[in-house]
């Protein structure tokens, strides 16, 4: 991880990353958009660098903005038809239908009220209509996506999500060597965990809270204390 990164700014053309991608693939996350054969930011921040080729900007904006494919927790706030109305935080309501779940069929309908939790993926996603949910992955099964039951719902970054994210994430295999317990994390900055006791779980609330202002390089330093903030 590329710990000595720079700060754009929206408009800025990145030339560090178009010079890569005259020699290789490279992959654009968020906060960067290709115009042509320029790489511009969309948003302030540092920009981020995981070998071999994927570039991001770190921003700390507070609405979530869905994309295709993105991993999220929705509340849900009604039905509507066929479909189940879903807040996941962005300026638009999702929506599901129920065949996106399952098993479901027109006449096994998942039993969903307001206030669930699910965890789903977002299927489709764009400015000119609403963001559309699935509970299923492409073979049909759920997987670790649907009704989230029991455990703890809280809030937090944007950014703390995709910390948790990235894949083998140091806190995460810090709290597993301390506890046994169960987590679904959304890019759109919600996340739900379930330990063996209440005490557990909210310990473990708290731990994850203590990253929240951690970077991609800070947040390796500070999983060796986790285990005291578990006791705390």
């Amino acid at each position: 991880m590329d710990s000595g990164s720079a700060i754009v700014m929206p408009g800025e053309r990145i030339t560090s990353i178009e010079e890569v991608a005259k020699e290789k693939r490279v992959i654009l996350g968020p906060g960067l958009r290709r115009l042509d054969d320029t790489v511009v930011a969309s948003k302030a921040g540092p920009l981020r660098h995981k070998e071999p080729n994927t570039f991001w900007i770190d921003n700390y904006q507070r609405r979530y903005v869905p994309a295709r494919g993105d991993l999220v927790l929705g509340i849900i706030k009604g039905k509507a038809g066929d479909l189940y109305r879903v807040d996941i935080g962005s300026a638009d309501i999702a929506s599901i239908p129920y065949l996106a779940f399952e098993a479901a069929t027109k006449k096994n309908r998942p039993d969903l009220n307001p206030g669930d939790i699910i965890y789903a993926r977002v299927l489709n996603a764009s400015a000119d209509i609403e963001p559309e949910l699935v509970c299923v992955n492409s073979n049909g099964k759920r997987g670790k996506l649907g009704l989230l039951a029991d455990g703890f719902f809280f809030k937090c970054t944007l950014n703390l999500g995709r910390l948790l994210l990235r894949e083998n994430c140091p806190a995460l295999a810090a709290l597993t060597r301390e506890l046994a317990y169960e987590i679904a994390i959304g890019v759109n900055g919600r996340i739900w965990v379930k330990a063996n006791s209440l005490r557990e779980t909210m310990a473990l609330s708290n731990a994850i809270l203590t990253l929240e202002q951690a970077g991609y390089t800070e947040i390796d330093k500070i999983c060796d204390s986790l285990g005291d903030v578990l006791q705390a």
